[in-house]
């Protein structure tokens, strides 16, 4: 285990706490687990999370910002593949993020998604379709309704699959 040696203590803590997380799942998580895995007492963390959940708050918050991160920049079948990739990665922050803890940080990632479909007559609402359906396929695969040796492979055949159903309908 390595220890904390003055710094950036939150940061510690989170990083700590989401490697609990994806490894142990939400049900185990504790600040006095946290505060053991960064290598500090098990009272240092109240002093910037005073409760698991101002704590599980802070990891959904900033899993929306890595989750923006992805996105930024993503366009088209790339987009989707990089939302559910995400999921894929980090399953259990991913549930975390979207259990209203959060409050309002999914606006970044929103943003992202917005961005990728201004050049359209109406982004906003191709931007929430868009994030409906990466967000239902990034569901369906953690829940294991897809049967999937590859699971991003499937991803991509679905979102191509959206994008021709898409088309046709637009050349019909």
């Amino acid at each position: 285990m390595s220890t904390y040696h003055h710094g950036d203590l939150p940061a510690a803590l989170l990083k700590a706490a989401g490697k609990a997380l994806e490894q142990k799942g939400n049900a185990a998580l504790s600040l006095r687990a946290a505060a053991r895995r960064a290598g500090v007492s098990h009272n240092a963390p109240y002093r910037h999370f005073p409760d698991r959940q101002a704590l599980l708050a802070a990891l959904a918050t900033e899993g929306f910002a890595m989750l923006a991160e992805r996105l930024r920049g993503q366009r088209g079948p790339e987009l989707g593949l990089a939302y559910v990739r995400f999921a894929l990665e980090h399953p259990q922050r991913f549930r975390l993020m979207f259990t209203g803890l959060a409050g309002d940080a999914a606006r970044e990632a929103h943003g992202a998604v917005l961005d990728a479909f201004k050049a359209l007559p109406n982004p906003e609402l191709a931007a929430a379709a868009a994030w409906s359906l990466m967000h239902g396929l990034a569901q369906l695969l953690l829940d294991g309704q897809f049967a999937a040796e590859n699971p991003e492979a499937l991803a991509r055949e679905i979102l191509g699959a959206v994008r021709f159903a898409v088309a046709a309908q637009r050349s019909g």
